[in-house]
């Protein structure tokens, strides 16, 4: 059993240049096979609003879906680092909604760390639940959550000003106690400026190849979500057509009646062993 990852390893990794692998994960068996590759942080992201719910953002998503899906997620104990997204307003309001919920992320959840979005204005809220013992991740440049303040999912830093902005909330979250930052939709070279000027770990999603790591939501990356991809993701499987392949063969077997066989049936000779039937002695089916 390798050791657990925690926020001390983000922080030794970035210290060492060791590159760190994020992904998106939101159920137990995802999580059991995404475990076994050495994955670094598996992100239980808002991200679900839109893949697993159906939603057109992240905006509808509750505590109670990010919670959900945390306990599935948790219950594969897995050694990479679980992180729970914060999803909208459950810590703008006020600091107290803040470590409050940030609290039922990680007590019921059982996540290891929270990330929130936003810059220096979010500093309170994250010297509280930093305050409270609970790791945090910050998350800058396109914030989805702020999808109606930038009028689209547009590319973030691009001038000069919103750059150096950008620069100056990196280094705030960083005094303020995140030992991370998501860095989502700015151009590459702003993304190697912030990595290069803090000392916490910069974790990149459509930022360049110059973070400390990077993270994909897994269906985007294994082809699975039926919408357009954005240019920052690379498509390592196409398994939507696969699973449609497979279910259509399925359908199919089940219309001509070539399945179930007489191979997937159970017998009613109670004479016939474990080894001819996958029942044991008191006909439980055996799996």
């Amino acid at each position: 059993m390798k050791n657990k990852v925690t926020k001390m390893t983000i922080l030794k990794m970035k210290k060492k240049g060791e590159k760190i692998a994020a992904i998106t994960s939101y159920d137990y068996l995802s999580t059991k096979l995404i475990d076994d590759t050495g994955i670094d942080c598996i992100l239980v992201g808002d991200s679900l609003g839109m893949v697993i719910m159906g939603y057109e953002n992240t905006l509808p998503v509750t505590m109670e879906e990010i919670i959900h899906h945390l306990k599935a997620v948790t219950r594969a104990r897995p050694r990479a680092i679980v992180v729970g997204d914060m999803p909208f307003m459950s810590y703008q309001a006020s600091v107290e909604d803040a470590v409050r919920n940030a609290g039922r992320l990680v007590k019921e959840g059982g996540a290891q760390s929270v990330k929130l979005e936003g810059g220096e204005r979010y500093v309170p809220v994250i010297e509280a639940i930093v305050q409270a013992s609970i790791p945090v991740v910050g998350h800058l440049g396109l914030t989805p959550q702020s999808l109606h303040e930038f009028g689209g999912y547009r590319v973030q830093g691009k001038d000069a000003e919103s750059a150096e902005r950008l620069i100056s909330d990196a280094k705030a979250l960083e005094k303020a106690g995140c030992f991370a930052i998501v860095l989502e939709g700015i151009p590459w070279q702003l993304a190697q400026k912030i990595t290069g000027s803090i000392e916490i770990a910069t974790i990149g999603i459509g930022a360049g190849p110059h973070c400390d790591g990077q993270v994909l939501v897994i269906q985007d990356m294994l082809g699975i979500y039926d919408e357009p991809l954005p240019k920052f993701v690379k498509m390592y499987e196409e398994l939507g057509e696969r699973i449609r392949g497979a279910v259509s063969a399925y359908v199919k077997d089940v219309k001509d009646g070539s399945f179930p066989g007489m191979e997937h049936s159970y017998s009613a000779d109670k004479k016939k062993g474990p080894s001819d039937d996958p029942e044991d002695e008191k006909g439980n089916i055996a799996r």
